[in-house]
């Protein structure tokens, strides 16, 4: 009986995969999404520019200007790279249906942040930890783009578009939480930074849901 269990799920799980790639409006969603991931990292890689060149002075902060810095460069660099792995593995084994959504999500939150970033042109906070993010985590930060977190947003964008599965929505929201203390405790962002972004990132997934209908309807192929 549990053999047969197993061979049925494999077979569900193989036919799923093999209709997504022969549905040509996933396809279409789907490299139409990546299109749109692309603009999103380009959009970031110049406003972080921008903001760097524009940076005026640093302010005060009612949780920074109270606690110690913590060199937390291993969550801060490394944490985001396990989380989204495995956001990666989960999607494409298990709810590849998600996948153009979630891109097109992720890429509204980049452009949206891009233009936050472009407007707002604070200087870190004086004490902070001194992390290397050179490289290719330059091209996603480089300390002055603050307002607002990507690293508290981002794992609850997916939380949102992940609500259905309990695993994976209390992961990202684990993992939200973790990140908005990891950067506090390094004071890589302000406070503001950090509680705004749930506010934000919420606004962006209900817009998502409004503007990429179709592939919101797509991800709920059972």
């Amino acid at each position: 009986m549990e053999t047969e269990k197993i061979t049925e799920g494999k077979k569900r799980f193989y036919h799923k995969h093999k209709s997504l790639l022969k549905d040509k409006d996933f396809l279409e969603s789907l490299g139409l999404s990546i299109l749109f991931l692309i603009v999103g990292l380009v959009s970031t890689f110049f406003a972080i520019i921008y903001a760097t060149d524009s940076a005026s002075r640093p302010v005060t902060d009612i949780i920074l200007s109270n606690i110690p810095v913590f060199n937390l460069d291993w969550a801060f660099v490394y944490g985001p790279v396990v989380f989204w792995v495995m956001i990666a593995v989960y999607l494409l084994v298990f709810d590849p249906q998600k996948i153009p959504f979630s891109l097109k999500a992720i890429s509204l939150f980049l452009v949206i942040r891009s233009v936050s970033i472009s407007l707002t042109h604070i200087a870190p906070f004086p004490t902070h930890a001194q992390i290397d993010i050179s490289g290719f985590f330059g091209v996603f930060t480089n300390g002055s783009d603050l307002f607002f977190s990507s690293h508290t947003g981002m794992p609850f964008l997916m939380a949102l578009i992940l609500w259905n599965n309990k695993i994976m929505k209390y992961f990202s929201i684990v993992a939200s939480i973790f990140f908005g203390v990891v950067v506090l405790l390094t004071h890589l962002h302000y406070s503001i930074d950090v509680f705004a972004a749930f506010f934000i990132t919420y606004s962006i997934y209900v817009l998502g849901k409004k503007w990429f209908k179709k592939d919101v309807l797509i991800g709920e192929i059972a």
